[in-house]
């Protein structure tokens, strides 16, 4: 039994405290940050009440216009004589509202249901009017009134809703038993009812123009609405993966923690013994077997950082082609792989902190990359504007187009591996915690090629960056 040295520093312990509590501070910085963005974009639905209110308005303004033209085709080309002095001062309201309407949604931080109900409302009083002084309930335009009806039930709660079904329905009951009647010319039977159902079509057309434009436009925003609460969830659900990773990671440093320290004791205790020392074949295993040992701790160390950590401990100041080109080097001679190919286009130097999270996740790439393609990986580092833009290509298979289209979504995966896709998912995270971006595309022929996009005020030392 070989001897070991009696006294051995408690790294183990050390490590796992150290690592608990970097993963408590990683989980916890998780949650603030999809909270606070949660936050952040809250009011989706008065963004989307206020681009509603706009769409109301706009509604106003062809009521205005279509009222004029019908009013002077009737009085002027008709020959049926209308209260002009009173429907044109209704109009002149509708003009003043809408006016009142554009200055006061400018300065309203949100909209709410009830001021959408009681717009409409101002417009169903406004269409009574003008209802009430050419013909009432025999006026052929009182379909408009399905038109205000159908916008309610588009926009507005059910209990708004049906408020203004029952406006709706009294103004039309109250027209037919109070308007001022039309003074029609004395004309046959048939052309009388030719007139009618003229004005019937006008107003089903004109109903039916109105619902399709603004109808359409108003679903626009409620997919826009929608599609941006998708997203969030989306996010905090990515969020939420994180923070079971860093729960993870925890659980990882106190069970890896101990053993591994206990390790780097022994192999140290082996090497300052003469009878290893002078066999020089076992001196070069305890030297390879410390070195992969050291690869296990950065490992361990790699989990936290990926786990959400964006700029973690480690981080000294260097240049952007000191840290590509150490980063490069220290992978060929981690994975003993000479097959990755460097190239260096990024110009002037900047300087920059070394991230240890980038690095990390520029690790991961590579070696994506290099288990599919072992005889052929390329690395070219540029400067796109104020980003450094960092490609990886490789000769392997590719991606499939499902994989492309869920492009750092967590289990997608084209190695059929139960729990894979979390590298590419870590990858898209911490780079999008960088403030850049994560891209992906097939060559033509054969082979793949990711593209990170980093802002180098992000990476740069203090924040910022001299051009």
């Amino acid at each position: 039994m070989l001897e070991r040295s009696s006294s051995r520093p408690d790294d183990g312990k050390t490590l796992s405290q150290t690592l608990a509590r970097d993963v408590l501070a990683v989980t916890l910085q998780s949650q603030a940050d999809a909270r606070s963005e949660l936050i952040g974009t809250a009011p989706t639905d008065d963004e989307t009440n206020r681009k509603n209110m706009a769409l109301l308005i706009q509604l106003r303004w062809t009521a205005v216009v279509g009222q004029i033209v019908t009013i002077g085709a009737v009085h002027f080309g008709l020959g049926i004589p209308l209260p002009l002095e009173r429907m044109g001062a209704v109009i002149g309201a509708l003009v003043l509202l809408n006016v009142s309407s554009l200055v006061w949604v400018r300065h309203r931080a949100a909209i709410t249901n009830n001021e959408l109900l009681v717009a409409l409302m101002l417009d169903v009083a406004a269409l009574t009017a003008q209802l009430y002084l050419s013909g009432g309930a025999t006026n052929p335009f009182t379909s408009l009134f399905l038109l205000q009806v159908t916008l309610g039930a588009v926009l507005l709660d059910a209990r708004s809703t049906w408020s203004l079904v029952a406006l709706s329905c009294a103004s039309f009951v109250w027209l037919t038993l109070a308007h001022r009647p039309l003074d029609l010319p004395p004309n046959p039977l048939s052309e009388t009812y030719t007139l009618t159902v003229t004005g019937m079509l006008l107003g089903f057309v004109l109903n039916a123009v109105l619902l399709v434009v603004f109808v359409t436009r108003i679903n626009r925003n409620l997919r826009e609405r929608d599609a941006h609460l998708a997203a969030l969830r989306q996010h905090a659900a990515e969020q939420d993966h994180i923070v079971r990773m860093g729960l993870l990671a925890s659980g990882a440093a106190h069970e890896l923690g101990t053993p591994l320290a206990s390790l780097s004791v022994i192999l140290s205790d082996w090497r300052r013994m003469p009878d290893l020392a002078a066999d020089q074949e076992l001196a070069e295993d305890l030297a390879e077997m410390e070195t992969s040992l050291q690869r296990c701790k950065s490992i361990v160390t790699g989990i936290l950082v990926s786990a959400g950590e964006a700029r973690g401990e480690g981080s000294s100041p260097t240049t952007v082609t000191a840290f590509v080109t150490a980063l490069v080097e220290e992978w060929r001679n981690a994975r003993s792989a000479r097959t990755l190919y460097f190239v260096n286009t990024f110009g002037e130097d900047v300087a920059i902190v070394s991230d240890v999270a980038l690095k990390q996740v520029i690790f991961n790439v590579l070696d994506n990359a290099y288990e599919v393609s072992r005889d052929w990986v390329e690395l070219v580092a540029e400067r796109e504007g104020d980003n450094l833009v960092l490609s990886i290509s490789d000769r392997g298979p590719g991606f499939a187009p499902e994989m492309l289209a869920q492009l750092g979504k967590p289990y997608h995966s084209s190695k059929g591996r139960a729990g894979g896709g979390l590298g590419l998912f870590l990858v898209v995270n911490v780079v999008r915690k960088l403030g850049g971006a994560v891209t992906a595309e097939n060559h033509r022929k054969r082979g793949a090629t990711v593209r990170l996009t980093l802002p180098l005020a992000t990476l740069a030392i203090g924040g910022s960056f001299d051009a």
